[in-house]
């Protein structure tokens, strides 16, 4: 057992590296652009916004306010999005036995969201330092918060990685489908702040629950007294059962399939 478990870390080690490499090896910075390129994007698109809102529905910098949804909305959508894509993008080197499904998918969920988290903590120390608002940090509520996240992303990623390989047109879907929760996950505003029955029907969105509780982590006068954390987490586990329970069925099939 211990020995499996040895082997388990160094594969995923390497597929970690493996797709550093593959990704920025031949820039020049190498995988400071994975960090680099999503903080200057973020950090583009907050000045642009707050040009044109100034009142934030809490504190008194918008720019605060939107990166604190944003970013941990950016990390579900992309760390998903990596994970549905794991086996086709080490699909060859499943033929060696020390290689599994579950490596590809544990490097990927693992170097995404450390990425994520150095663009958070750099984003958002950087909008304290520019703007000088002064918050106080509630580190259990921001890392629960960013666990929901964590853990939907990893369902949703491993059931997409089944999903992605046996319809493939399920990945244009999937994109789809996922455009609209931008504008209804409350990145923008308060989900507690909307009148019935509007506010009910955005309950049911689990990634508002996450998004919600990372902000009251951020800011200390907030309560976000409607967060369920059980709903969200119960959705991220149901949806990871059953992409490990079908990727543990036919792994094997949809490798051969894509070579």
């Amino acid at each position: 057992m211990s020995a499996r478990r040895f082997a388990t870390i160094r594969s995923v080690t390497a597929l970690m590296l493996r797709e550093m490499g593959s990704t920025y090896g031949r820039s020049p910075g190498g995988y400071l652009w994975m960090v680099i390129d999503p903080v200057a994007g973020v950090a583009l698109l907050t000045l642009v916004f707050s040009l044109f809102l100034y009142t934030p529905p809490l504190g008194r910098d918008f720019a605060l306010f939107y990166a604190t949804g944003l970013l941990p909305f950016t990390y579900y959508t992309e760390v998903s999005a990596k994970i549905g894509q794991s086996i086709r993008a080490v699909r060859p080197l499943l033929a060696y036995p020390s290689v599994t499904y579950l490596d590809a998918i544990l490097a990927r969920f693992f170097l995404n969201t450390l990425t994520s988290l150095m663009v958070f903590l750099l984003l958002i120390l950087g909008i304290l330092g520019l703007s000088g608002e002064v918050v106080h940090l509630r580190t259990a509520r921001l890392l629960d918060g960013f666990g929901m996240l964590a853990v939907m992303a990893l369902g949703f990623g491993a059931l997409n990685c089944f999903l992605f390989g046996l319809f493939p047109v399920w990945e244009r879907v999937w994109n789809i489908l996922n455009r609209p929760l931008f504008m209804v996950s409350g990145v923008f505003f308060l989900v507690d702040q909307m009148p019935q029955p509007m506010r009910g029907l955005l309950m049911l969105n689990p990634l508002t629950h996450a998004l919600a509780e990372v902000r009251a982590g951020i800011y200390a006068t907030y309560d976000a007294p409607f967060v369920q954390p059980v709903y969200p987490y119960a959705v991220g586990l149901v949806a990871l059962f059953f992409g490990l329970l079908l990727l543990n069925r036919h792994h094997r099939f949809l490798a051969i399939e894509g070579a």
